[in-house]
């Protein structure tokens, strides 16, 4: 009876729902609270079912669920509450993933890191690009597999059970079994913790999912609660490999490069193949050498953490800090950095933005690239193993680096894209990376660990790609002329002001971002005091600016969108996992091509009046 009633509600909810919550790629930090990410959601949404209550204008109403659907969204949210309602345990204990092998590795890796036993088993047909070899050689991970049919004997440590299933909710639990996972090949898979021992492993991952790869979908969570509520199916037919082969050709017209370049569901699935794919290079070619990735601290947190993740799980990799903002230089520190790792004989991968996040600074790229071509050597005389330069264009996608004739030409480079901002214009999270003559080498081992962890962009992915991908640099273009325009209003209406953004003439290079950030003039008596005024100067201008233009002022992480103003702090944001001192409290300020620009700098221009 209870069942019932909760597929009948479900059925409403799915009836009434906001479309947001099928298209939206970032959600509203200002009723968000990431300690309670999923919870705070659901437990409002609970009150709302046991009032019977679907109506569209409280689902609106309902706290942000995750602030980005990389990490989850309102709608695995209630496929989730659902399923775990289904089968008597708590939601927090299902967790649902667009790959089909990343929950796998979530748990081999945690069961690495505390020296646990795990035994795989699976019923029918593991997926084919789940290599096992490679888990182990690469990953490091420890695993026994078993098909279902084999006698299964009692087992001293963790067992996975692991079913391809029509129906990605139908599980049958059993005691002896620790994690269920459901896979679909096209939907991606469930899985479920089961027993209260197991309970430790929820937080990691949920974390593995936040990091390495992205939630199920929002078109593909709704797939399976209409399937669950007797609804017709809302999935299109989309001529895929048409959408694939426009995708590639028209990165390779952005990027000028003239190799095969690779999409993945995010830009941190991506930055993950890359870097699982050049360990993998290393391990093979570079046999005993250990691997540096150098990676500036107070970039994105995802780039930070992951990397830090990476090095916790294999012994021979370590993270090198590369001071790159707020009075360090970029190239200098690039020098100084590969000087050392050449002596120790040692393998350096380095990742950087270019522009800096969120400084927005770009270096001197003609002595860049002479630091990253200068032959070093060992301390024993060799000639060093050369840098790959691993090049996050998120800001500037545009720009030029790889092609023959191009600045980094000459040095192994890869760059990469997160999708959620300029490629798609916020429609969905789908980046790519490409690399140039000198790295193309490196593509094969990046593009079998992107397909092992099932980490491919989606079929909609590339659909949506394929028809935003060719107008992007036209949107950024635009975007840019509207940053432009308001950062010189802000230099003017509040000259006290200190904004990071890009010279006139880095402009007339390329180098067109439509985000700057500003760091706000401060009063006090002492550094903290100081602090402390501006932090909350930075929360009264964004809260103004929602207030005042709610239809387009966000209070968000994003940029790259098609339309509207997005505001955010990236210590309290993007930021979320680099250390305290790394972090920068400064107000983040990205423009569209498309919104009511003098509307923003009368209502700044009121802000300023109060200050």
């Amino acid at each position: 009876m209870e069942d019932n009633k909760m597929l009948s509600f479900i059925k409403d909810v799915l009836e009434n729902m906001p479309m947001g919550w099928l298209s939206l790629t970032t959600h509203r930090l200002d009723i968000y609270d990431e300690k309670l990410a999923k919870t705070q959601f659901l437990e409002q949404f609970e009150i709302l079912f046991n009032d019977n209550n679907s109506e569209s204008s409280v689902l609106h109403k309902l706290p942000t669920a995750y602030d980005y659907i990389r990490l989850g969204h309102p709608l695995s949210c209630v496929l989730e509450w659902i399923i775990a309602n289904l089968n008597n345990l708590n939601p927090q204990n299902v967790i649902s993933f667009s790959s089909q092998t990343t929950p796998i590795l979530a748990v081999l890796r945690k069961n690495l890191l505390t020296n646990k036993n795990t035994q795989i088993i699976y019923n029918g047909e593991l997926p084919a690009f789940f290599d096992a070899e490679v888990i182990r050689d690469i990953y490091g991970y420890k695993f026994d597999l078993k098909k279902a049919a084999d006698e299964v004997s009692n087992f001293e440590g963790t067992t996975i059970f692991i079913s391809e299933q029509d129906n990605l909710c139908n599980f049958h639990l059993a005691s002896n079994y620790d994690f269920y996972i459901n896979i679909d090949s096209l939907l991606g898979s469930i899985v479920l913790v089961n027993g209260e021992q197991n309970n430790n492993y929820v937080s990691e991952i949920q974390h593995v999912r936040r990091r390495e790869t992205i939630a199920m979908t929002p078109v593909n969570c709704l797939e399976i609660l209409n399937t669950l509520v007797g609804k017709p199916s809302s999935e299109k037919n989309r001529n895929v490999e048409n959408n694939k082969a426009s995708v590639l050709n028209t990165i390779n017209k952005i990027t000028g490069a003239n190799t095969k370049a690779i999409v993945g569901s995010s830009g941190l699935s991506i930055q993950y193949a890359i870097a699982m794919g050049l360990v993998h290079n290393a391990l093979e070619n570079h046999k005993g050498k250990d691997i540096k990735f150098i990676v500036p601290p107070n970039c994105y947190g995802g780039t930070n953490d992951q990397a830090r993740r990476i090095a916790a799980c294999i012994d021979n990799v370590e993270v090198v800090d590369l001071p790159v903002d707020g009075g360090n230089d970029m190239v200098q520190s690039i020098d100084i950095i590969l000087d050392k790792i050449a002596k120790e004989n040692a393998i350096p991968y380095i990742i950087a933005e270019i522009p800096t996040n969120p400084r927005v600074e770009v270096p001197d790229l003609i002595k860049l690239k002479d630091v990253l071509s200068q032959k070093r050597k060992t301390g024993t005389g060799e000639i060093a193993i050369a840098p790959v330069f691993i090049l996050d264009q998120t800001f500037c996608p545009n720009v030029h680096f790889l092609g023959e004739d191009d600045m980094l030409s000459t040095v192994k480079t890869i760059s990469y894209v997160s999708g959620s901002k300029f490629p798609s214009g916020g429609k969905c999270t789908a980046g790519y990376c490409v690399a140039n003559k000198k790295a193309e080498a490196l593509m094969d081992n990046i593009e079998l660990h992107l397909r092992l962890c099932d980490n491919e962009a989606t079929d909609l992915q590339y659909d949506i790609l394929a028809k935003q991908l060719p107008s992007m640099n036209q949107r950024i273009h635009d975007a840019y002329k509207n940053t432009r325009e308001f950062v010189n209003f802000v230099n003017e209406t509040l000259p006290k002001a200190k904004i990071n953004f890009v010279s006139e003439e880095l402009a007339k290079q390329g180098f067109t971002p439509s985000v700057f950030s500003l760091d706000l003039p401060t009063k006090g008596n002492t550094d903290e005091e100081k602090e402390t005024y501006k932090r909350a100067l930075n929360l009264r201008l964004i809260n103004l600016m929602i207030k005042e233009i709610p239809n387009e002022s966000k209070y968000c992480v994003s940029y790259g969108q098609l339309k509207g103003c997005y505001w955010t702090i990236p210590a309290t944001s993007t930021q979320g996992t680099t250390k305290e001192g790394d972090k920068d409290y400064i107000a983040r300020v990205a423009l569209s091509p498309n919104m009511d620009l003098e509307r923003h700098k009368k209502v700044f221009l009121d802000f300023v009046k109060t200050i």
